[in-house]
């Protein structure tokens, strides 16, 4: 293990008229030489990871809520409940950070929030329970599966997104994206490859994709796809974007017709 841990506490109760309850920090950092993935366990509360060129270690922040405890309360839950660490094995790099969900109802739950950097081109791998999640310019491959809460996703070489609900944005990205989403607003722009979507309900807007767009469902909700370079496909028909919303606004009526004659659209 190659994990360096730097604990501060402090007390914040009433540090803000909506917290009443027990906040600590702490710091973890990681060597990267030799490591080319870091996989990320993350339970409720914020995620937010950026890459940098000039560090070569992994650094966290772990922002530790505990609502509604006084201090010798929410150390002795952290002490029993909190799974927070990071670590290497084989060349990839695991953090984890989240409660063992039991004893709390909704609404009140302890949480983790995560501020990690990286360096450039290191691959993520994400499982975020709640909350939301923003990756930011790691020049790498990543691939993101969430429970809910807000997604947004910039400065990427490759991206697979498998989502619960929650909007999702994602833009400047040099290779393909593929999201498979159950609810919430989509939005994707400045894409080099190609997009797949395969999308159960919000708004789907595509814009600047240099390859592809495939939407394999697009549930409820409208679609908006412009400057698509490559073919515009939906439901196995091939269509250029101004085709596609048109066939989106009349889909209700003629979708049938379409289906047993794709050539037509």
């Amino acid at each position: 293990m190659r994990s360096f841990i730097v604990i501060a506490m402090f007390a914040a109760s009433l540090a803000h008229a909506a917290w009443n309850g027990y906040t600590e920090d702490r710091s973890l950092e990681l060597d990267t030489d030799g490591v080319s993935r870091l996989d990320i366990d993350a339970g409720a509360g914020t995620l937010v990871v950026t890459g940098a060129s000039d560090i070569d270690k992994i650094l966290v922040t772990a922002t530790i809520n505990v609502p509604d405890e006084d201090g010798d309360e929410a150390l002795e839950i952290i002490e029993k409940k909190l799974r927070l660490s990071l670590e290497e094995k084989d060349g990839e790099a695991r953090l984890v950070a989240f409660f063992d969900n039991s004893g709390w109802s909704w609404g009140d739950s302890p949480s983790v929030d995560l501020d990690v950097r990286v360096p450039h081109g290191l691959e993520l791998f994400v499982d975020d329970s709640s909350g939301s999640l923003e990756i930011t310019d790691t020049q790498s491959m990543v691939e993101i599966d969430d429970g809910s809460g807000s997604i947004r996703v910039t400065g990427v070489t490759s991206l697979v997104i498998d989502d619960g609900s929650g909007s999702i944005t994602v833009k400047d990205v040099a290779g393909d994206v593929e999201i498979e989403d159950g609810s919430g607003s989509i939005t994707v722009e400045k894409i080099g490859g190609g997009v797949t979507i395969d999308d159960g309900s919000g708004g789907i807007d595509v814009n600047d994709v240099e390859l592809d767009l495939v939407i394999v469902n697009d549930g409820s909700g409208g679609l908006d796809a412009t400057n698509v370079r490559g073919d515009v496909i939906n439901d196995g028909s091939a269509c250029s974007s101004h085709q596609l919303l048109i066939f989106i606004a009349l889909r209700p009526a003629i979708r049938g017709f379409l289906r047993a004659f794709p050539a037509c659209c």
